[in-house]
């Protein structure tokens, strides 16, 4: 595995003329609703046996105990550390922030996380907790989790989010949409929230789209997700909100990352994934980094490509990488409770 660098966004590459990716080369499977709905539908059907008995095999490599230590610290500078709940205060935001500048006081080489998620109205209160960190300050937008608004509000609430100093943005897509084949509303609400990321500065926030997979049922479904969500111009394909009772799995997941593979291949584009939702020990996180380097490769194992949205992997991270390196396992209080 490749050592991570700085966990800072990749900026936002400017998009071509006819803003597709690949220059273009989709411009008519995106041209009309019918030409979108054959595109997608056209796609490999998903041998969902094959792809579970894949996960389950991926699922068992293990990893030498020389490497096991990179591969925490890999997991660590990974992290979304994330807070949306309605109880969320500007002083649990700071809490928060701090822990991810710091993830553990006692051994100030742990590495620091990727970003801090929270909803918009908090967005200026971890920019300036952050500040100087290199930590990302992410936000969800859209009318999460649900995404039932009207698009001129999930523009607004996109817009609010990014002029408060949000680097990335978490957007959900219509699933009601979706699920009723109206992919071109999908396809340009995207696009929409896209150019509501871009900043005065001319630069823009990273774009995370969320599928919530659980929601999507088929994997069929995950598979036309991803390339509709690549086509409009994700950063990255996320697969849940967190919210829902069937959030990120090792399958769900594993498809992903054979669609930004493809699409890499199709369009020179690269795009991130981020599992969300279910993943809290350390265990987990392994087997979703050798999914990664075993399907996309090495390219994608770094903060730039691969982000984890979960908070309470971090403290068994942190058990795990302290028992590496005292022998045992610290007390309790050893982590702080999110």
């Amino acid at each position: 595995m490749s050592s991570a660098p700085n966990p800072t966004a990749h900026a936002p590459s400017a998009p071509p003329a006819d803003g597709l990716p690949g220059g273009g080369a989709f411009a008519d499977v995106t041209a009309s609703e019918s030409a979108l709905r054959r595109y997608l539908h056209g796609l490999p059907g998903v041998d969902a046996v094959g792809l579970e008995a894949r996960a389950a095999t991926l699922g068992t490599r293990s990893i030498k105990t020389s490497s096991k230590a990179h591969a925490i610290d890999l997991a660590i500078s990974m992290i979304d550390l994330t807070t949306l709940e309605g109880a969320d205060t500007p002083g649990k935001v700071r809490s928060l922030c701090a822990k991810g500048r710091n993830p553990d006081p006692t051994d100030r080489t742990t590495p620091r996380v990727a970003a801090i998620c929270v909803y918009p109205d908090m967005v200026a209160t971890a920019g300036e907790a952050l500040a100087g960190s290199g930590i990302n300050v992410a936000s969800v937008a859209t009318a999460f989790p649900a995404g039932r608004a009207a698009l001129d509000v999930k523009l607004a609430d996109t817009r609010d989010a990014v002029a408060a100093g949000a680097d990335e943005i978490d957007m959900v897509i219509d699933r009601g949409a979706f699920l009723s084949g109206r992919y071109m509303k999908v396809f340009e609400e995207i696009r929409a929230v896209k150019e509501a990321c871009r900043r005065t500065d001319g630069g823009a926030a990273h774009l995370k789209v969320i599928f919530e997979n659980g929601e999507l049922s088929t994997y069929d479904n995950i598979r036309r997700a991803s390339w509709l969500a690549m086509l409009a111009g994700a950063d990255f394909i996320k697969t849940s909100t967190g919210k829902v009772a069937v959030n990120a799995t090792l399958p769900n997941t594993l498809l992903m990352l054979e669609a930004v593979r493809d699409f890499r291949a199709a369009t020179g584009v690269q795009i991130g994934v981020k599992p969300a939702g279910g993943i809290r020990t350390t265990k987990d996180a392994l087997k979703y980094l050798v999914t990664v380097n075993e399907t996309a490769g090495e390219d994608w194992l770094t903060p730039e490509w691969f982000r984890f949205g979960a908070s309470s992997l971090l403290n068994d991270l942190l058990m795990q990488r302290q028992k590496l390196s005292t022998g045992h396992y610290s007390g309790p209080d050893y982590v702080t409770v999110d």
